[in-house]
């Protein structure tokens, strides 16, 4: 019974990572909006400007959401079809590859046409900096670093805890994840609220993110680079980064693709001064394009990958069962 279970996990996953090449991000009633809207009248309710609340917020948060995924694979645990239904549904959500690719490929496409204030007005799609000052250089590079780092977090993270965890897996990574989108970066508001949240995703991510700059490393011919190059930049300037995590992606990425990343950062009021990772030239938007495409190799090793482990993992189940069940006849 376990090794169908896990199967349906193996299966569905990949069913989900199907419906996401064929469709994207569903664009209407996307449950990821929904939890949005729940943790935020979680907040509402527990909100205070100090780490204690915000732990309180992440457990409420978090816990619900997973208790929920672990009833339903509890009540499927019998019905493989069903249990199949829902964690590609979930998987399905929960993936954000291919709406990432493609909005790299619109911002090369404008940068290409010299179009700024098109550009511009596209990064908000990407990440949190303040695109009002950046020329095509700037812009470029925040976007190959922006899909560089959620390769992991919207591919790689959400099945590596599939195949971990099953349907709980994949639904409390989205969960931890979306928090530390909302509440995990350092405002006034979020300074000791988000602690408990933005850390919690730093665990959640702490082997995806290796993870994600393994098959990086392996998917650099795809694009034109070298395996060697890219592991000797990733293991070089992986920890220079100032998250234990955005670094291993992107250090490993700018030594797929052979280019520079980091430099100075703005968002609204706060700026940061990165370290430069990589030894090429800064990127270009042929580079932009090509960070495109090592995002969706890499998505799609670590789909097959997820559904090895679960399906492995269901076949020594149904080894170990049927040598058991000789050992019982023997006696």
């Amino acid at each position: 019974m376990v090794n169908r279970r896990l199967q349906a996990d193996a299966i569905g996953m990949v069913l989900g990572g199907v419906l996401d090449a064929m469709f994207g991000d569903p664009r209407r009633w996307h449950p990821v909006a929904g939890f949005g809207r729940f943790a935020a009248a979680v907040e509402r309710h527990t909100y205070a400007d100090e780490r204690p609340a915000g732990a309180r917020f992440t457990a409420v948060a978090v816990g619900v959401p997973v208790a929920l995924a672990a009833m339903a694979a509890w009540l499927t645990r019998r019905r493989p079809v069903a249990r199949t239904v829902l964690v590609a549904g979930a998987t399905w959500a929960a993936l954000g590859g291919t709406s990432l690719a493609r909005e790299g490929r619109v911002m090369a496409d404008r940068l290409d046409g010299g179009d700024l204030a098109s550009a511009r007005a596209q990064l908000p799609n990407l990440c949190g900096r303040d695109p009002s000052a950046l020329g095509a250089p700037e812009l470029a590079r925040a976007t190959v670093e922006s899909v560089a780092e959620n390769t992991s977090d919207a591919v790689v993270g959400p099945l590596f805890w599939g195949a971990v965890a099953g349907l709980p897996g994949i639904v409390g990574y989205r969960a931890v994840n979306t928090l530390d989108a909302m509440v995990g970066h350092r405002s006034a508001r979020y300074a000791r609220f988000g602690t408990a949240s933005a850390r919690l995703d730093d665990l959640a991510n702490l082997v995806p993110s290796r993870v994600t700059a393994v098959l990086t490393v392996v998917a650099a011919p795809v694009v034109g680079g070298r395996p060697g190059a890219a592991l000797r930049v990733w293991l070089r300037d992986g920890g220079r980064h100032p998250s234990p995590n955005s670094g291993q992606c992107e250090a490993a990425a700018a030594g797929a693709l052979g280019i520079r990343l980091g430099g100075r950062n703005v968002y609204g009021s706060r700026v940061e001064q990165r370290p430069h990772l990589g030894d090429g030239d800064p990127p270009v938007p042929r580079d932009v394009r090509r960070a495109a495409t090592l995002s969706v190799v890499v998505g799609a090793a670590a789909l097959g990958l997820a559904f090895a482990v679960r399906a492995g993992v269901a076949s020594r189940s149904s080894a170990g069962g049927r040598a058991a069940a000789r050992v019982g006849s023997a006696a």
